[in-house]
Order: structure tokens, then sequence, then C-alpha cells
């Protein structure tokens, strides 16, 4: 299928544009369906049901107010979410899921097992085996991001069965459950020696599969190679021009790809049975995870993730007990509000050590964990600062804003480029709080060693502020202004050295609590709005709004009464500063940059690391908007630089449909550079201006490296990567690092010739203690030799355990009492029925948890530590569905259901999609 085009809701569209052979349920005519649609449309399916059931457990109403992803948000996150909500973490999450779906098409384009080609029906039930186990391990240990990587890859492999088997010709319309039940066998598999198709000259044939194979339910695939026309003899083809077995006989192919004439009834058979076994396996890690973890897996979150790395060696009491004071404010002032983080994270560091991870989502946990903290050890000045950062980046989601504590330099400054990559590829926001502490550290905070943190904050676009320990707690109100929800940036400029400077930045009617940062000193400015009026740096509370000074910092916080339009900000001085300019407005947009493949299955993926130099940028990028994407539109987008005239080069922009843009910009800056973005809110026609925060810069280097499987505890995983420059050629030094200092091995340099890719393989061991579902962040890097050029690549590998244990527990009903139930549901109300299960494992893990699913009623159960678990339901008789669902401790997932509706009864509800819900999906359908 043709996931491989990476946007959101309509980047299957690119798929037009593309020369070359079809891939997978590829977009050709309107109405049709590619992965993208199939997987979008699932995902947004499940959601909304799993929001659905959590509002009803909560007791209150779930009733989206209009068909935006913001509303259903909302909606999910129910009536206290008050205050700005936006749909810019569900986006970003599905589209992280699309990336991955899409990448199969690139990197395992030749692979049978990946997409069910030439009969790999084993080996490809092999890949979905590992992948829901790895899926279901890493919401367990809570790394969210590993499952929904692996899930992109899972949806793809299982969507894949149904357009390149001939499931859909044996007259099958339900998903084939063998598929993700590795405990059920894979019956009726044409044999190797079974012909299976008929020759096609003309390569479209309605029917191909021979007569016997359909009367006999005979599974088979289409055999499909990018190298060789060989092909067993009898054998069906996958068809395509990039497929050469297709013109061995029997000629043709049987893939559904693409909607033909010959072929409409079969292309949409398989469409609705990928899109219906998508939503089953979607149902069965919901099930395993349940609801609000499944939901976090999905990126729905209340607000933004607070992340304090924290300093705690001997000096840094009265910081601790400031970063304390600040989450125990921000757990009060918060809680109940749509500001209320979703999730806390603490890394602690000292020298030698650093962490562990704790993060949680109850705020009275978190108040525990802080609370435990203490200053001691740290012999010498630098310490162990870059670890705890790099702990953070891989543990914190995308995009989080993360909040250095320290008093000291970095000892492992050797992490630098490390945190660069990480910070690049997360697109996290780093903030650092440098205080000064006795004479003796003092020496330590030299220009040189601060520039450093410097770089790193801007780098991410986040602030260095420097202060006394005792101007701390006034500094931390920066954190209090960036943990909160619907944050997007207005403007960041930086300049070293200054000069008298003026700087343009449009304000529009949706953007609150605007604040103004500047860092640095011996700064004059001038805030001038719209209409005129101006104010100094030295008014502290003027007509625009309210200036304070901390350190290095100066925070400007206007007033509620901003006018819309373009204000200006005059700064004077010849020191070096940075400017920042942030709201809240739920008007954002995301974007990454893309690159082109070719192949059987040609596209769009995500560069991996920074772009290439010397030819033009492509990103894609989705703008969200108060309304959707109608209620906005885009005029212009471009690659600015923050420490230069930041001025961009012209681009083009391709409209992709549903907030969807692909802009092609054609001469990048150079150094480092942000995406600006300019356009017009419909809702107030107002001009708005949003400005990514992540400085990227262009390279010459590609790195090529693949994670595709999981390595078990105590074994090598040998992981293949490729290195090309198409600058000078000559030796480039390799550095790889992860974030659990697992055991490696890799060469230290590899020599290059312009052009060639050379080739290598790096080796990670997790220890054999290493706990089921841990995931580690690799990052691989690659420089000249002159130090002038580098790139690198970020890829997440999983840990999990392996396991033999596919048998879901069983329920067997005992008894049930509702006999005296009224036929007349009318009069229900005052009489009770009652059930009586036993609940087994086998000889599994053992049942791990039992929660109700369906009823409204009381479920009870004995320990489940017990072999027989007892379990009693009781309800009334108003109540007459139960289905509860018991999870063993390996994510096997077993129902038991009973039902007390009479016959003659009230008929059964219907299964239909309220309005706001189709017209959500239909984002994800393909209208030319």
């Amino acid at each position: 299928m043709r996931s491989n085009m990476t946007s959101l809701l309509g980047i299957a569209l690119l798929a037009l544009a593309l020369s070359g052979p079809a891939g997978a349920f590829v977009p050709i005519g309107r109405g049709t369906s590619s992965h993208v649609s199939i997987t979008g449309a699932a995902l947004l399916q499940k959601v909304t049901e799993t929001c659905r059931a959590v509002a009803e457990a909560a007791g209150h109403e779930f009733n989206p107010m209009g068909s935006s992803l913001q509303e259903l948000v909302r909606a999910c996150l129910g009536p206290t979410a008050t205050g700005e909500v936006s749909g810019a973490k569900f986006h970003s999450t599905v589209q992280e899921i699309l990336v991955q779906n899409g990448l199969l098409d690139r990197d395992f384009a030749n692979s049978a097992p990946h997409h069910f080609n030439s009969e790999a029906f084993s080996e490809g039930r092999g890949l979905i085996t590992e992948g829901v186990v790895a899926i279901k391990a890493n919401i367990r240990k809570e790394n969210f991001q590993a499952a929904r990587e692996t899930l992109g890859r899972v949806l793809h492999t299982l969507q894949d069965f149904y357009s390149h088997s001939n499931w859909v010709e044996l007259g099958n319309t339900d998903p084939y459950i063998n598929l993700i039940r590795p405990d059920l066998p894979l019956d009726n598999l044409a044999g190797v020696d079974t012909a299976t198709c008929s020759d096609c000259g003309s390569g479209t044939c309605p029917n191909q599969i021979l007569p016997n194979i359909l009367n006999e339910k005979k599974l088979t695939s289409g055999y499909l190679s990018i190298s060789s026309s060989t092909k067993p003899s009898g054998k069906c083809s996958h068809g395509g021009v990039a497929d050469l077995t297709s013109v061995t006989r029997p000629r043709g192919g049987i893939s559904k790809d693409e909607r033909r004439s010959d072929n409409v009834a079969v292309h949409n058979a398989a469409v609705n049975a990928a899109t219906a076994a998508s939503l089953q396996l979607l149902e069965d890690i919901r099930l395993a995870a349940g609801d609000n973890n499944f939901l976090r897996m999905m990126g729905i979150a209340r607000s933004s993730v607070v992340c304090f790395v924290i300093d705690t060696t001997g000096s840094m009491s009265d910081d601790i007990n400031e970063a304390r004071a600040v989450v125990y404010e921000i757990i009060d002032s918060k809680k109940g509000t749509q500001d209320e983080p979703s999730e806390y994270i603490l890394v602690p560091f000292n020298d030698p050590s650093f962490g562990p991870v704790i993060r949680t989502t109850d705020p009275d946990e978190m108040k525990a964990e802080i609370s435990k903290l203490s200053a001691d050890g740290g012999g010498d000045h630098p310490e162990m600062s870059l670890s705890g950062l790099q702990l953070a980046l891989t543990s914190a989601p995308s995009s989080s804003y993360i909040y250095v504590f320290t008093d000291a330099t970095a000892k492992d400054i050797a992490l630098k480029d490390t945190i660069i990559a990480l910070i690049r590829t997360t697109k996290s926001t780093v903030s650092f709080f440098m205080t000064t502490a006795s004479r003796r550290r003092r020496r330590s905070l030299t220009a040189a060693s601060f520039n450093n943190y410097k770089d790193l904050a801007l780098a991410s676009g986040g602030q260095a502020i420097q202060v006394s320990k005792k101007q701390l707690p006034e500094a931390t109100d920066i954190i209090l202004d960036t943990s909160t929800s619907a944050l997007v940036t207005v403007l960041q400029r930086a300049r070293n050295p200054g000069k008298d400077e003026t700087f343009p930045f449009m304000l529009d009617e949706s953007l609150k609590n605007i604040t103004i940062y500047i860092t640095g000193t011996s700064i004059s400015f001038s805030l001038t709005n719209p209409a005129g009026v101006s104010q100094s740096h030295n008014e502290a509370s003027g007509k625009l709004g309210t200036i304070k000074t901390v350190g290095n910092l100066m925070r400007v916080r206007l007033n509620a009464d901003k006018q819309a339009g373009t204000w200006k900000i005059n700064i004077m001085t010849n020191q070096p500063y940075t400017l920042k300019v942030t709201g809240q407005s739920i008007i954002t947009f995301i974007y990454d940059f893309v690159e082109s493949f070719s192949g059987p299955h040609p596209g769009y993926a995500v560069v991996s690391g920074r772009p290439q130099a010397g030819q033009p940028a492509t990103l894609m990028l989705s703008v969200i908007g108060r309304r959707g994407p109608s209620s906005m539109t885009v005029g212009d987008v471009n690659l600015v630089t923050v420490s230069g005239p930041g001025s961009g080069a012209n681009s083009t922009m391709a409209d992709m449909g549903n907030g969807d843009i692909l802009v092609t910009v054609d001469a990048v800056p150079e150094g480092e550079f942000v995406v600006l973005l300019k356009g017009t809110d419909k809702v107030s026609n107002s001009e708005f201006q949003r400005q990514s925060t992540t400085q990227m810069s262009v390279s010459k280097v590609t790195i090529q490296a693949v994670v595709d499987s999981s390595v078990e505890p105590g074994k090598a995983l040998k992981l293949p990567f490729s290195l090309m420059t198409q600058g000078s050629g000559g030796s480039f030094s390799i550095n790889a690092r992860n974030d659990r200092s697992f055991p490696m091995s890799y060469p230290k340099s590899l020599t290059l010739k312009t052009g060639q890719y050379a080739h290598a393989s790096l080796t990670i061991t997790p220890p054999a203690n290493t706990t089921s579902g841990t995931d580690t962040t690799l990052t691989i890097e690659a420089k000249s030799s002159n130090g002038f050029d580098s790139n690198y690549a970020v890829l997440r590998l999983s840990v999990v355990t392996k396991i033999t244990d596919f048998i879901q527990p069983l329920c067997d009903v005992v008894s049930v009492l509702a006999d005296h139930c009224p036929h007349d549901v009318s009069q229900c109300k005052p009489f009770l029925w009652e059930l009586s299960a036993n609940l087994t494992d086998g000889n599994g893990t053992g049942i791990q948890s039992i929660s109700l699913h369906q009823g409204t009623g009381n479920l009870t159960y004995t320990p489940l530590s017990d072999p027989l678990i007892q379990a009693n339901y009781n309800a009334s008789c108003c109540s007459q569905i139960v289905e509860f669902i018991a999870v063993d401790k390996v994510g096997n997932v077993g129902k038991c259901y009973h039902s007390i509706v009479r016959s003659g009864g009230p008929p059964a509800l219907a299964l239909s999609l309220p309005l706001w819900l189709r017209l959500l999906i239909t984002a994800f359908a393909i209208r030319l």
C-alpha cells in the first residue's frame, strides 16, 4: 500500500503526481482508498469509541460540537477541559503512525513477508505477532512512541494481506482473525507446487484465480520481484510495471492496489476488509492497554508534559527547593483546568550518576518524588547534565518542554552533538536555569561554558536564563507560562553581537496570554502596537503590558486588550541576545522535511536527520485551525534564519486538501533555519503568523538505517547502516550512543567516495535483566574529518522478551439469574439480575487484570492469583448486556459476554456513526 506518503489527512493525493508503478491501495479516482485513508479512518473511529467509553464511565456526555479534530479532543477530555484545546498532539500522533506505515514501502519494498507477497503467510503473520507483542509491552512500560512506531508498521503489513492475497476473491468479507491470533492455525494454504492463476496477457483480467483454487478455498498471494522474472510454476504475480514476474506465465497480477474497471468489486472488498481488520487489531491493543493508556498512546492529552532535569549535587539545595515549589504551584494552580499537565517527568543528575527517569500522571505522586530530592555529592565542578538531558529527551513525548536546573558546567560535553540530534528529531524545547553558587563554583561559569547551554537552548527554541540563586524564584515564571495548552511561537530571533534593529511580528485575534522574552544584558527596547502606541523597557507597567527583569531575562506580558495586527519591537544593544514571542492559540501547524524515493511503490518519506544540501527542501505541512482546515487560508511558508536577516527564499505550495500542504523551497538559507508560516484566520478575518522553534540545517552527508524488529534481553542485534556524501570524500568519524548505556560495537570511521554508499553495521546488546517493553533511543552520527559537515540518524529500538503464551484467558459462565426480569423493558427499574463466571488462564502467564467493558452493574472477583477466578456480576434488568475483559500478563485478551435480551424484545441497536464522525472520516477519503 502507498502509506509512504507521510502527511496526515490528504497526503495520498501525492500518488497522482508520482511517476512509476503503482503502490498498494493507490488512490485512482474519486472515493478510492490508500493506506493513509484506511489507517487514518480506523484510528479516528477507534479513538472516538474509546473517548465515548471514557466519557460515559466518568458520567459526562460525549458530544463533539463540530467536525474538527480539536472538537473531538475537547469532547474526549470532558467538561473540565476549560480553556484552549488543541488537536495538534493527536494530529502529530497520527502522523507518527502514518510515517512508519509508509516507510515499509521504502525500506522493505522487496520483502515478501512485510507485504504478504509470494505466499509468505507464516512469515507475514510472524511480523504481526512480534509487532503486537512489542506494542503491548511498550504500552505497559509507558513507552508510547515506540508503540506508535511499531503500530504503523504492523498495520501496513496487515492491510497488505487483503490487497495482495486472494482472500476477498474466495468470497470472504470479514477479516482473517487468524492473522492476529497466533494460537489459531493458518488453514488451507496453497502448496508450493500448486498452480494458482491462469495466464493474462493484457495484465488486467477480471479474475485470474483458477477455479479449483476458488472451489477448494485455497489461500494464495501474488509473487513479486524487482530483480528477477523467476517465480514458481503456475503461480500468480503481484502485477505492475515494477514486478518482473508479471511477464512470466501466468502473466498479469492479482493485486488490488488500485481500483480499475476490471476489479472494482474486489478492490472495494479489499478496502473494506483491510479497514475492518485494522479496527480489529486496534481493539485488541485497546483492550490490553486499557482505555486511558490507549488514549495516551494516541496523543489525547490535556496539556503539555512538564519535564524537570535537576542537578542534585551539594550546592543545589536552593535550586531544588525552587523546582519543588514550581512543581507544587503548577499542580495546585492548574489542577482541573485545560492547563493541567498530562504527565510529569523528573530526571535527577549528579556526578557520576544520572537518572533514573521518574514519570507519572498522578500529581500527588510527583509531589512525593520531588520531595525526596536532596543535594549531596559532586566533588568537582562539572556535572553529568547532558546525560540527564539525554534521558529527558528520549523519555518525554515529542514537542515537550524540558527545564534544566544546574549551577555547573557539563562534564559530558561530548554529548552535545547527540543532544542537538535528539532536539531536532523530537522538536522538544529545552530551557536552562543556570545559577551561580559559591566562589569556587562561580569560577567554572565562564562565558564559553555557559555558551554550550545557550547553544542548546537556541537550537531548541528555548531560553538560557542565568540568575543568582536568590533570583531563581522570580525567573521560574517562565515555567508557568510554557506549561500550558496550545502554546505557539509567533517569532524567535537571536543576535550575536546585537545592534539597533526592529522586528515586526503579527498578532491575531485568537492569541491569548501573549508574552515576549528577551535574554541578554545591557538591553534597551521599545514596543509599538498597530495603533502606534509605544512602551519602553523602563516602564514596568505601561499601556501595552507589564515588564519584569530578573538576571539576564526580561519578560513582557501584554495586556489582555491587545490589538490584532502588526506589532514592532525595536531592540538597542551591542551585546548578544535572544528574542521570543509566544501565546496560546489553537491555530498552529506541524511539519516534517520529506524526500522522494523510488522502487515498486515510490513516494515520499520523512527525512531522518538533516535534509540534503544542494537541492530544494521539501516539507509536508499540516495546518490546524479553530474550526478545521477550512477555517483558514495559508498565504506564505518560508525557511528563515533565526540568527541572520530572517528573510526566506520564495516557496511553492501544493494544496493536498484537509489542511495539508506540500511546500518546496528552492533556496535553503545557509546555517540554521526555522519554518515561518503566515496566513488568514477566516473566523476573525485576521492575519496570523506562526514559527517553528527547532532550528535545522542541511548536510551533504546521508545516513540510512532501519529498525524493524525488537531485540530480546541478553541477545545481540546487528543493525546495518549506510553512509554517503555528495561532498568531498574521505574519512568520516562514526559515533553512536544510546540512552540506556547498552553495550555497542561499531566502526569508528568509514572512508567515503563521493556519491557512493559505504556499508557498515552496529551491534547492540541489551543486558539479560532488561525488562520487557523497555525502549532505547539510538543515535548514529557521522562527521567529516575537517568537522565542517555532519549528519545523524535517530532510531528507537524495543527490548521484548520472547513469549510463547498466545492463549487467551477463558471464561465459563456458570449461572445466570435473570428469569424475573420483565419482558417489558419499561418496567425493568426495580429488578436485578446476576451472573457468575469462572475465569482461567490455563497454563499461561496468569491473569493480570479484569475490567468491565459493557454494562452498568457491579463486577467483583476473587484474587487474581487464584488458578480459578470466580467473577460475580449484578445489575439492573434495565442493563441487559455485560462484557468484561480479562488480560493476562503478556497482553492476551479474553472476553466474557452475556445478554439477557429476550426474543421479541427491543431490536439490537444498529451500528451507525454520527454525522460529525462521518465528516471527520471523510477527511481521510481521497478527493480529486
